[in-house]
């Protein structure tokens, strides 16, 4: 089995432009979110309160797999987003909103602690510190049409929650990197000062 690197942070924090970066500046094998192919992104975002456990189970059950297949690899994989972000932040920030009722949230969160028992977590786990105005850029330059409407409190929250965990979090090595100055997706110096953090944790790890 090869190492294990995942890349966690808010929605629009730059997670899918770093991990396909990385993946080619590496060789490492990239395992993407999948938006693309997920039924319930759209509904979710046009009613929030019906459809939210629905989205939270389907990204439980795709992480899970996907972990299964990432601990049968051979060579190093680079993840975007972790099994860990649905349970610590979107889940009971939905429930906080009010947005999932607390049956379903007690639901989630049990099958979520019997899942996460049977996953190792990432060797080396990247956080994408960013500011909800730097989050909100972002999001309007890639353009998804279902992020439209995503409300600029519900940023805000996420972010909240999102520092909440990773002051916390010890499962594993952690990196922090602010991306509010950082242009790594068109500034090759901006994406080298990145990969020379990441190769400081290097020690020990590979």
């Amino acid at each position: 089995m090869g190492k294990h690197i995942a890349i966690a942070g808010n929605i629009g924090s730059g997670k899918t432009t770093l991990t396909t970066l990385l993946a080619k500046q590496y060789h490492w094998e990239p395992h993407f979110e999948d938006v693309d192919n997920n039924p319930y992104l759209n509904d979710f975002y046009e009613d929030m309160q019906r459809w939210s456990f629905n989205l939270q189970i389907f990204f439980l059950n795709s992480r899970f797999r996907q972990l299964q297949e990432i601990r049968r690899q051979p060579k190093a994989v680079i993840q975007d987003r972790t099994i860990y972000e649905d349970a610590h932040i979107f889940a009971p920030n939905l429930h906080a909103m009010g947005l999932m009722t607390g049956r379903d949230f007690e639901n989630y969160r049990s099958l979520f602690d019997a899942v996460s028992s049977l996953v190792q977590p990432p060797d080396l786990l990247i956080y994408l510190r960013a500011s909800v105005p730097t989050l909100v850029k972002q999001i309007q330059r890639r353009g998804r049409e279902y992020e439209d409407g995503i409300r600029l409190d519900y940023l805000r929250r996420l972010n909240e929650r999102y520092e909440a965990w990773i002051d916390t979090y010890t499962e594993g090595k952690l990196l922090i990197v602010d991306v509010d100055n950082l242009n790594f997706a068109d500034k090759p110096e901006d994406l080298g000062f990145i990969i020379n953090k990441i190769e400081a944790e290097f020690n020990g790890l590979f």
